[in-house]
Order: C-alpha cells, then sequence, then structure tokens
C-alpha cells in the first residue's frame, strides 16, 4: 500500500462529533506501565486535533475514587478505551461502559473476553480449520514427561490471559517444565504449553475492516519477549516485512480471518509466526495494542501514509455512539 492510500481510504473525522473524550489508562495490572504511556500519546494526539479529552486512571486518583465515580463525576460523551491486559481487554470495562451508556472504542464483552483467553482462540481456529501451532493446558498435576513427549521440545509455556509477553518462557527440557509452568502459575490461574515455531514473527494491524502493512520483528534474544519490546535497543521492525507480494497479502488474509472469527471489530493486531515449513500459524489477537509513537499499530499505519494523530482520529471514529441513543430511545 503506498504511502497516503490508507488515509484517502477512510472518511475524515470531525473531532466536535464526540464531545468530551475520556481516555482510559494505566489499571492495576502488569502492563499499568506501557498503558499510562499509550494513553497519555493517544490523549496527546487528541488534545492536538481538537478533541475535547481528558485522562482517567481506571483505578487511580491516588485510589481514592474508582472508575465509575470519576466517569461520574464529570461530563463524558465518549471513552476512548487504552487499558492494556486484565479488566481493559477482558470485557469487564466494555460491559461497564455499555450498562453506564458511554460509546466507547474497542470491542464488546464477548469478543473481549474471547481475544484474552489464548487457550479458546485456538480451540475456535483450530475448529475453523485455520492454522496454530499444537498446545496443552498445564496444572500442578500434569505429567511434564507426557506433554515433552505429545508436543515435543522446546515449549512455549505462557499465561493464558496475559499480554506483553508477560511471564513466558522457554522449556528446552522436560525438567524445566515445572519451573516455567510456576513461573507463568505466578501472572495467572491458566497456563498453557505451546509447540515452540522456529520461524520468523509478524503483526498485522487491523483498522475498520483492513490491513495495514506487515511488519516482521526481529530479535536477538530468543523470542520477541517484554525485553525485546520494551527496553532493548536493538530489536528491528522491518516494513517491509521481506514476503513476497503474495505471501503477505496471504498473511493479511489470516490475520483478518482470525480477528473477524473472535467476534472483534475497529481496531487491533493479530501476531503470527512461521513454522520450520514456512506455514503461517495464528498466535493471538491484541484488542487493545499499544499506541506509543514507537508502538506497531502506529508503525504500519505510518507505513501506509497516516500518521498518529490520524490513527488516534480513526480509532476514536470506531466508538459505537450510536449506543447512547439507543440505550436512551432517542430517535435522532
Amino acid at each position: 500500500m503506498s504511502s497516503g492510500v490508507l488515509t484517502e481510504l477512510f472518511r475524515p473525522v470531525n473531532p466536535d462529533d464526540y464531545g468530551r473524550v475520556a481516555v482510559l489508562m494505566g489499571g492495576r495490572t502488569s502492563e499499568r506501565e506501557v498503558s499510562i504511556k499509550s494513553g497519555n500519546a493517544v490523549l496527546a494526539a487528541l488534545l492536538d486535533a481538537g478533541v475535547s479529552a481528558f485522562a482517567i486512571d481506571a483505578f487511580g486518583e491516588g485510589g481514592e475514587l474508582n472508575i465509575i465515580q470519576q466517569l461520574q463525576k464529570q461530563p463524558v460523551d465518549t471513552v476512548f478505551n487504552m487499558l492494556h491486559g486484565g479488566e481493559g481487554e477482558d470485557g469487564s470495562i466494555a460491559s461497564l461502559l455499555e450498562f453506564l451508556g458511554l460509546p466507547y472504542t474497542g470491542n464488546r464483552m464477548a469478543a473481549s473476553a474471547l481475544a484474552m483467553d489464548k487457550v479458546r482462540c485456538k480451540f475456535l481456529w483450530q475448529g475453523m480449520g485455520l492454522p496454530t501451532a499444537g498446545f496443552a493446558i498445564l496444572s500442578e498435576a500434569t505429567d511434564w514427561e507426557e506433554i515433552a513427549s505429545q508436543l515435543g521440545l522446546p515449549l512455549m509455556i505462557k499465561p493464558v490471559h496475559e499480554g506483553s509477553s508477560v511471564g513466558m518462557m522457554k522449556a528446552r527440557q522436560s525438567t524445566e517444565l515445572q519451573e516455567a509452568y510456576q513461573q507463568a502459575a505466578h501472572f495467572d490461574s491458566q497456563v498453557m504449553a505451546e509447540q515452540w515455531l522456529v520461524g520468523e514473527e509478524y503483526t498485522v494491524a487491523v483498522l475498520k475492516g483492513r490491513t495495514l502493512p506487515v511488519i516482521r520483528l526481529k530479535t536477538e534474544r530468543e523470542f520477541y519477549d517484554y525485553q525485546a519490546k520494551y527496553v532493548d535497543d536493538d530489536t528491528e521492525y522491518l516494513i517491509p516485512c521481506g514476503l513476497s507480494g503474495e505471501k503477505e497479502k496471504e498473511i493479511q488474509d489470516l490475520a483478518l480471518q482470525a480477528f473477524n472469527s473472535l467476534g472483534c471489530f475497529g481496531w487491533g493486531r493479530v501476531d503470527l509466526m512461521t513454522d520450520s515449513r514456512g506455514n503461517f500459524q495464528l498466535l493471538e489477537v491484541n484488542t487493545i495494542p499499544g499506541m506509543t509513537s514507537h508502538s506497531l499499530v502506529p508503525m504500519a499505519a505510518k507505513a501506509a501514509g497516516m500518521d498518529f494523530q490520524e490513527l488516534a482520529l480513526q480509532i476514536l471514529s470506531t466508538a459505537n455512539t450510536g449506543l447512547q441513543k439507543e440505550q436512551r430511545g432517542d430517535s435522532n
């Protein structure tokens, strides 16, 4: 997609259409710091664009006011949800905002909850015939030798409901599986093992039913972990991604299928890898990706000719602004 083409595909966004916009950020998950950075970047972009926007730390103000109190103590017309992980992405906040009659960016409760659950995503994709690596659900009672025999080694051990690669660990031998499980269990009551993929890692951003240019992620670390994402200076983000035009369309089509299969809407990001035979394998769908100037979705949008401010406005325009009128019974 050539520079500038992406912006031409979408209607211009009028900042006045969304009234007072509350940017939700922070929260109380392991991704709190990333959420604050994303939220502040979005807030600055919206303000520069002329949107009447302000910040809310969902569980903040020194812990004195909860999210409902903060939303109700001042006029709010639209919510831009930038809460990463936990309540922000598992459908809890979506359900609350719908109850309050507030239009918001992001997905509704069912899609959010499903996308947050890596295991159930895999069950769904397997049932649809979409490619995803073999996996198993782990517990304290798991027979580690049997899991190693069933899936092979090495294995990737993951918390089922965490993001930003939090709690993930590579287990090279069956004797390392229990340690990896315990590390992941520190972050989540549900833990999974996934077959280790040896190929390249890619990410595909989705915006309003369209895929953005594919990014290939390249790190000197064993996998694209939290350190590679947020700390290392030598992580590379390759756009163009190095795939042929045909293969890039293939991965974009697969990503859009995976996104739509969960009932996702508006915007998000789909992560994939290639296996030893070069076939694409789905990893997960991120319904509220990072939105700093160095995050992946803004990178992809920039490669297609859309700057950060316009991206923030286009995401804002995915808020269901008809929801409030619908619930009040307004006809106009």
